[in-house]
């Protein structure tokens, strides 16, 4: 290859920018440490009949899981109000998830279930990422806010009246957490069957 060829070959596209990998990548730290310390104080005070494997908690003990859980929150909360208010500004958010229509998603999930779904162009979004995605960022919206209501149920009472007093915004936070989860297993199988999604969220190309 020329240096001829070379200098009139186009320049890569840029699909993801700085301040969306970087968000990412602490969100996704964030995220796994608020999981993991997550399910140890879940196994102190069970809701429902079973509980977590110790293997994959964090924390050893409550106290322990609580401090991770509120280190995390709080780069969780900065980082993911920067992402939003990125997402916002930049119109990112409008060009990525929208539209979403009924026709659109069920059309890609059968694509998808089929295996015929394409992933040239990884700038755009199909219709079950946009729909992922979205119902992501709410979910994580949800897990922050219940998670204050249980955190201060007194000086956040409004809150915590909104979620339905401080026993149900646990089940909130639970299963906004079980979301969550479930979006992460899909989304690390997707970046695996599609490795070049991994390394765009990586250089950016």
């Amino acid at each position: 290859m020329t240096a001829d060829t070379i200098a009139t070959m186009p320049a890569e596209k840029t699909i993801h920018p700085v301040w969306v990998r970087l968000t990412h990548w602490i969100n996704a730290i964030a995220m796994l440490v608020m999981i993991g310390s997550g399910w140890q104080i879940y196994n102190a005070s069970p809701i429902f009949s079973f509980t977590f494997s110790r293997s994959i908690t964090l924390g050893g003990w409550l106290g322990g899981a609580i401090q991770w859980h509120f280190a995390a929150m709080w780069i969780l909360a900065i980082n993911g109000l920067v992402y939003l208010a990125l997402g916002f500004i930049t119109g990112r958010f409008r060009r990525k998830l929208l539209p979403i229509t009924p026709a659109a998603i069920y059309a890609d999930t059968k694509a998808a279930l089929t295996f015929k779904l394409a992933h040239d162009d990884l700038s755009k979004y199909n219709a079950v990422q946009k729909l992922l995605y979205s119902g992501v960022i709410l979910a994580g919206i949800i897990v922050v806010l219940s998670g204050l209501a249980i955190w201060k149920p007194v000086q956040f009472h409004e809150l915590t009246t909104v979620f339905g007093g401080f026993d149900f915004a646990r089940v909130v936070h639970f299963f906004a957490m079980a979301a969550i989860v479930g979006f992460l297993v899909v989304h690390v199988m997707l970046a695996l069957l599609v490795p070049k999604s991994l390394r765009a969220m990586v250089t950016g190309n």
